[in-house]
């Protein structure tokens, strides 16, 4: 009795400590090759699919499929154990055995089949609903303004059906199972008497009581043998969707053999060769060929309708978008040539929608803590944040909730200003940065950034007009090509297309002249 416990014991440890390692690896693979896959997978993924892997299909994996899988073992050889014994009672049960195997097998395969693929659909229509809860809490307010709450119930309602379709037909082919199988026990447990009936002079009551009995108990493991079998077949999609996850190409190499000089860049000169970018690669290229050299400390303003390429102009920069054609040079080195780790801590940007993470003030300042606290307060006091911090009751030590929510957009913006004057690279591009602000908090971070990054390329993405009409070329952008590139002043004499932006700005004839 002492060896069978610590048998039991031992085999229990080994199956926990090897779903618990299994677990993990798989885990830690799958956050690693999701920080690291291009942003074109995000843009074309729900957030709630990729939730679902981390919650369900993780859970799945440390919990479901170590129990399926005891549970499967301890059916299996229950049944091997009682065919033995009806085979060692009546030896010529062995002949009714295969027949009866041939049965079990196509049930089996039939069920497990359906059922495996009715939870593949189970998965994929849990993932809408995730989706839309996030949505529905996060736009809660805008929802609750416009008086959509019915139409967002019905919606949920909805996708809630179309998932319950797939779990109802899972629970309509249990029933189909239970009704197959019970036929199996039956006929296990009609042939096992029957023959003991046949050769009841060779056997004593004792051995065909313990064969009839050990056979009406196989009705019922049979049926969890198959459910076991079925539901570890169907768990396993959940490593089979996490695996897909740790497959997904990645992004460049953040680190190469070819490394950049501490210093660079030194003067800040952006060169683009006739480059070109899609977002991906079965679309349209939304820069088609642009052509400019941009010199050390020049202040650049990019302009144009919505979809002209403004942004993306920046992502290439930061190569978040990868070149279809081309390249772009930054003090004559090619960005392409090195790891992403080196290119963008040379970059700063100050992007459209400011994103906090939770934690202290001060870590989303300087999240790697290299500066001191005299240098955070300069920061702060450029970016006209000293007075609100001051009032904190922490101070820089206040704590920042998830996303930035108990801070203002204006305030998020001007904490990332912080963050670029902590960090003063050679290059900044500014994308939209004040478009949250109003026009007297956007006049004194336009005086921060000409006084501060005096010496910096500064690219900056208008929002308004009036923000770039100080700087030393615009870059006037059209189906992703450069149609104007000049200072403002002759731009405005062309009267091409920044002319009548500045028009429809509300920049007066008086002003142009002035210019």
């Amino acid at each position: 009795m002492q060896h069978k416990g610590l048998f039991l014991l031992t085999a229990i440890a080994l199956c926990s400590f090897g779903s618990i390692r299994a677990s993990r690896i798989l885990h830690e693979q799958l956050l690693s090759n999701i920080l690291r896959v291009p942003m074109s997978f995000f843009d074309s993924t729900p957030t709630g699919r990729i939730v679902n892997r981390f919650a369900k299909d993780i859970f799945t994996l440390d919990e479901t499929i170590p129990i399926s899988l005891r549970s499967w073992m301890n059916c299996f050889f229950m049944i091997l154990s009682t065919l033995v014994i009806i085979c060692l009672a009546t030896p010529y049960f062995a002949i009714v055995i295969l027949p009866l195997g041939i049965l079990y097998y196509f049930i089996l395969q039939f069920y497990v089949a359906t059922s495996r693929q009715l939870r593949r659909l189970d998965s994929v229509t849990r993932s809408p609903i995730y989706s839309h809860f996030g949505e529905t809490v996060s736009g809660l307010s805008v929802i609750r303004a416009f008086g959509h709450q019915e139409r967002f119930l019905q919606h949920n309602e909805k996708i809630v059906d179309v998932n319950q379709k797939s779990v109802y037909s899972w629970g309509v082919s249990n029933r189909w199972l239970a009704m197959r199988l019970e036929l199996v026990g039956n006929l296990t447990v009609f042939f096992a008497a029957l023959l003991a009936v046949f050769v009841k002079d060779s056997l004593n009551s004792g051995i065909v009581g313990l064969s009839i009995s050990s056979a009406l108990n196989i009705t019922q493991t049979l049926n969890w043998l198959v459910r076991m079998t079925s539901e570890l077949e169907t768990n396993i999609v959940a490593i089979e969707r996490l695996y897909e996850y740790t497959e997904i190409a990645n992004e460049a190499p953040w680190v190469t053999a070819k490394r950049p000089p501490s210093q660079w860049p030194n003067n800040g000169e952006i060169t683009f060769i006739d480059y070109k970018v899609r977002y991906r690669p079965d679309l349209e290229l939304v820069l088609d060929g642009i052509s400019c050299d941009i010199k050390g400390t020049e202040k650049i303003g990019v302009v144009g309708r919505t979809g002209a390429g403004k942004s993306s102009l920046t992502n290439c920069l930061f190569r978040i978008l990868e070149a279809a054609g081309g390249k772009i040079l930054i003090d004559g080195l090619d960005i392409a040539t090195i790891g992403l780790h080196d290119l963008r801590e040379k970059l700063t940007i100050i992007p459209q929608d400011p994103i906090l993470f939770s934690g202290s003030l001060r870590m989303n300042l300087d999240p790697f803590d290299q500066y001191s606290d005299e240098d955070i307060w300069h920061a702060l006091e450029l970016a006209h944040l000293k007075s609100y911090v001051q009032a904190l009751p922490e101070g820089v030590s206040s704590p920042v909730s998830e996303g930035g929510e108990n801070l203002s957009v204006g305030q998020r913006q001007l904490v990332c200003l912080a963050r670029a004057l902590l960090r003063k690279s050679k290059i900044l591009i500014l994308d939209e940065a004040t478009a949250a602000v109003d026009m007297e908090t956007d006049h004194l971070i336009q005086e921060t950034i000409r006084s501060e990054f005096a010496n910096c390329t500064v690219i900056t993405i208008a929002h308004r007009l009036h923000t770039i009409m100080d700087s030393h070329r615009v870059m006037v952008l059209q189906e992703g090509k450069i149609v104007e590139f000049d200072s403002p002043e002759e731009l405005l004499q062309q009267q091409g297309i920044f002319a009548g932006l500045a028009r429809e700005a509300g920049i007066t004839r008086s002003q142009d002249t002035a210019l």
